[in-house]
């Protein structure tokens, strides 16, 4: 009799016992579901964990994106070659071996060349900048000269007495008496026709007047 009731009071103490941890652990599982329900209201959860991550703000700097570096300019030289023509210079110089009031161009005038070497700097394609480097005359220009005579002419040479009468054309000599040659005159002077009667015909050598004597 003893022993059933220490083993009803034992039965009864574990029930104790055991209600004790239900309820415990039913205070625990409602204290859980209060705080997760109020966690729930007052910070909703974003289904993306990555979006929560983003919209958490951050103590680390902004970063500043630093502007596009210009490219550098491209400069360049090159050397140019350019040919010049020199003018050539007129000049006049007396000449003895022409006659005063002469002028003659007795030298030709020839241009010269001047070759004149730059160098070139481009920026981007674009010139610049040009300076000379060489300069050199390759070929001299040649003056072009003009004689002007100094000489004197000479007089024209009298012209030599004539023996002939200006009153003919075609030469009848002068002296006292004329006759055509192979006529019946005795002269002492003959003329060889026929004669061209220009002046006064003084010998009587156009015996019909028609102008012509000695026919």
């Amino acid at each position: 009799m003893l022993a059933i009731l220490e083993l009803r009071s034992g039965n009864r103490q574990n029930k104790v016992v055991w209600a004790t941890i239900l309820s415990g652990i039913a205070l625990l599982i409602g204290l859980i579901f209060t705080v997760a329900t109020l966690t729930s209201d007052d910070e909703p959860v974003d289904a993306n964990p990555a979006a929560v991550a983003d919209a958490t703000p951050s103590n680390s700097p902004a970063v500043t994106q630093s502007p596009t570096a210009k490219p550098e300019p491209v400069t360049t030289t090159k050397k140019v070659t350019k040919k010049e023509m020199i003018p050539f210079q007129k000049v006049t110089r007396e000449d003895s071996n022409l006659d005063k009031g002469t002028k003659k161009i007795t030298t030709e005038g020839v241009k010269g060349v001047r070759t004149k070497t730059y160098r070139v700097t481009y920026i981007d394609g674009e010139e610049t900048d040009r300076k000379v480097v060489k300069d050199v005359v390759t070929r001299k220009p040649v003056d072009q000269v003009t004689s002007i005579g100094t000489r004197t002419p000479p007089p024209p040479p009298e012209p030599e007495p004539s023996n002939c009468d200006p009153n003919y054309s075609g030469c009848v000599p002068i002296a006292s008496d004329v006759d055509c040659e192979g006529g019946s005159g005795n002269g002492p002077a003959y003329a060889s026709g026929p004669v061209r009667v220009t002046g006064t015909d003084i010998y009587d050598l156009d015996s019909n007047g028609d102008g012509v004597g000695c026919e």
